[in-house]
């Protein structure tokens, strides 16, 4: 991976798995993200697209400081529900972007709707101190295409600071692993698919990727919903060339699932 340098405001944008609250306590996955973070210029603010808002039109969180997280799992122990993290204001970045979307399509802006664990789970790894302005978008469709653009509407952001993450996994079948361990065997579903879209993503081939539901092996049980697959696009779309191949950062699998992320200039 190339490291930012340190002389210009431009940020990368990132596509990365999100994990469970658990990440939290997994050393290997949690050095990975937490050496990205360290990799790349301390960003200004940051804008987040998780898996687990899918909302449209498209919506903004609450951008005022201290936002509060969305407990959006269920099962874990009582600790990862009293877990905060109280970011600076993001008002200044939700009116950049409502001023950079065409008028044919409004953005909505959530008062109370906090970070949810899509978001806040890698950020407390990857930025601890919680200094940073975050703000989370809501994934608006499921299209390829679409999130193409709106990713390269939001392209700009990057030279102004703004550090641009996708959150989702790359495979993300819950309902048919057979064994809940951070060390699971990865089932020959994830293997596939994951292996797909890793040769898929060297030579750049965005169709190839778009085209996930009838060219990707190990479909539909890697991806039974898309929402965890397609904030990828939306880094894509990000990127000063989106056919340009990104730097793959991390691989390997968590429960079984593949943890695969993506930095793109």
């Amino acid at each position: 991976m190339t490291t930012q340098p340190a002389t210009t405001d431009r940020m990368p944008a990132l596509y990365i798995g999100h994990g469970a609250p658990p990440l939290l306590d997994d050393p290997l996955w949690s050095a990975q993200l937490r050496a990205l973070a360290a990799e790349i210029a301390r960003p200004k603010a940051i804008l987040i697209v998780s898996a687990h808002w899918e909302s449209a039109p498209l919506s903004l969180s609450a951008s005022g400081p201290g936002v509060p997280l969305v407990y959006d799992f269920g099962g874990f122990p009582e600790r990862y529900y009293r877990m905060t993290y109280e970011t600076p204001d993001a008002t200044a970045l939700a009116q950049r972007i409502e001023a950079m979307m065409p008028d044919s399509e409004p953005v909505h802006r959530h008062g109370s709707r906090g970070l949810d664990h899509g978001a806040w789970v890698p950020l407390k790894i990857m930025y601890p101190d919680a200094d940073i302005p975050v703000l989370q978008m809501s994934l608006p469709t499921q299209d390829p295409y679409k999130l193409l653009t709106l990713g390269s509407r939001l392209r700009e952001l990057r030279d102004e600071g703004v550090l641009i993450i996708g959150s989702g996994f790359l495979t993300h079948g819950l309902p048919f692993l057979t064994e809940f361990r951070i060390e699971a065997t990865a089932p020959g579903w994830s293997v596939d698919f994951d292996a797909w879209a890793a040769e898929a993503l060297s030579r750049g081939d965005v169709a190839e990727l778009a085209a996930y539901r009838s060219k990707a092996p190990g479909m539909p049980y890697a991806h039974p919903t898309a929402e965890h697959y397609t904030p990828l696009f939306v880094t894509l779309g990000a990127a000063t060339d989106t056919e340009a191949p990104g730097d793959q950062v991390i691989d390997g699998y968590w429960m079984g699932l593949s943890k695969r992320s993506l930095v793109v200039a």
